[in-house]
């Protein structure tokens, strides 16, 4: 053991035995008995997140009633021939799709009120991770639907809203930043911080999967997914059409790709429980899932802006142009290198991040993330708009007009078409 070890060893055990001498548990965050161990889902919620779980009950018990007399509803009428539906239009299609995932949406959030106001912190936490996810697909069903409006506002706040209680409520960040908090005040930090690395922080110590699935590993996995996968689609467009450059990015900001982004973030979730099951397993499961996602987030790009970003059509086993099977074979070694090699570096590498500068950047980068894309789908809306031939005089419009016409959305995104009669908007 070296000396900075033993130094670092007595003065814990100096430490400790001082404070239990002197003030046992109130020097001791979340220690409720007295007794040294820290129970972090023991602490209450604060206030506010119990406020919101009211509300969000209230609500709840307002919109069920309304969302079955209207199913009962519909299914009355359509049983008594009052309503035929005879090849429902795109339109008719996304609608369905938004009420169902509304829906759905708000009997979650009452479980999730729920949890709040009876301070099951820990479920609560594991929920948030459910309707993140949900509450991205009414804001893009929306979108595609109405397109970018006012009536985005409340999923947009819904999602901040739950971002900010993930990252509070989680017991796993939360127990982190106490940790974080403590050993703050100790010289030997970076000792500490050592010991540490050498225990890999951010592994799912629950042993039912690889890493832990919390806000902070998610969003630095959503990162680096977009830049890595940017990276390999750009040198793989340069060696296969004779050294053309060409930009690849999805954002009007920055080199990122969110498709490989959410496509990394998907993997991960998807086959976190997979990573040491046989190789063949995670290639057909990583095929599987990268071509279903690359098949829905093409349908969702062309019926939200009318646009075609790839066309697979003619390749072998082509579904509708919008994957085929040579894409679905590179999704699977992607996923399969991603599992096995990459991501166990990764998080070597994320955990790496300084504890005392880790949250603030991450806020900084979340922030910077979000502006970019929204202003990269406002863009894009400008952009539809403008191609439908649709009147719009606003200073919105005439800003993205000016700064972000015609000639600049197709310089950026070079791989994109438009045709606003593809879409499905309202």
């Amino acid at each position: 053991m070296s000396e900075d070890s033993e130094d670092l060893e007595r003065r814990l055990h100096s430490d400790d035995a001082r404070e239990s001498a002197t003030e046992p548990a109130s020097r001791i965050p979340g220690d409720v008995n007295g007794d040294g161990v820290v129970d972090i889902d023991d602490q209450r919620l604060p206030l506010i997140a119990r406020v919101y779980g009211i509300i969000l009950l209230v609500q709840g018990l307002l919109a069920v009633p309304a969302i079955v007399l209207t199913t009962i509803y519909a299914v009355r009428e359509l049983v008594a021939g009052r309503v035929l539906i005879d090849q429902p239009d795109l339109t008719a299609i996304l609608s369905w799709l938004s009420a169902g995932v509304g829906a759905t949406a708000t009997i979650v959030l009452m479980i999730f009120g729920v949890l709040l106001v009876v301070n099951k912190r820990k479920h609560a936490a594991r929920w948030t991770y459910v309707l993140i996810p949900l509450t991205i697909l009414e804001g893009l069903f929306t979108l595609a639907l109405k397109g970018f409006g006012l009536d985005l506002i409340a999923p947009v706040a819904q999602l901040v809203i739950l971002v900010a209680l993930s990252v509070s409520v989680d017991p796993a960040l939360r127990e982190e930043r106490r940790l974080k908090t403590a050993l703050w005040r100790m010289d030997k930090l970076s000792a500490y911080e050592d010991a540490l690395a050498k225990g890999m922080p951010g592994r799912d110590l629950s042993g039912k999967g690889y890493i832990s699935l919390d806000f902070f590993n998610i969003f630095w996995l959503f990162v680096v997914g977009c830049v890595f996968g940017l990276v390999v689609e750009t040198l793989y467009h340069f060696a296969m059409y004779g050294g053309e450059w060409q930009d690849r990015a999805g954002l009007l900001w920055g080199p990122f790709s969110p498709i490989y982004g959410f496509g990394s973030v998907i993997l991960t979730v998807l086959l976190n429980r997979l990573w040491r099951s046989n190789w063949l397993l995670i290639f057909c499961a990583s095929a599987v899932i990268g071509g279903t996602f690359e098949y829905l987030t093409s349908w969702f790009m062309e019926v939200a802006f009318g646009i075609t970003a790839w066309d697979y059509t003619g390749q072998w086993l082509s579904i509708d142009g919008r994957t085929s099977g040579k894409y679905m074979f590179f999704w699977g070694l992607l996923g399969l290198a991603w599992v096995k090699l990459i991501l166990p570096r990764l998080l070597t590498l994320i955990q790496r991040i300084p504890w005392g500068w880790r949250y603030s950047l991450t806020l900084v980068c979340f922030v910077f993330m979000l502006v970019d894309a929204t202003m990269t789908v406002m863009a894009l809306d400008a952009w539809y708009s403008r191609m439908a031939g649709i009147a719009v005089d606003s200073p919105v419009s005439d800003f993205f007009a000016r700064h972000f016409g015609d000639e600049f959305m197709a310089n950026r995104f070079q791989t994109m078409s438009l045709d606003p009669s593809k879409a499905g908007r309202m």
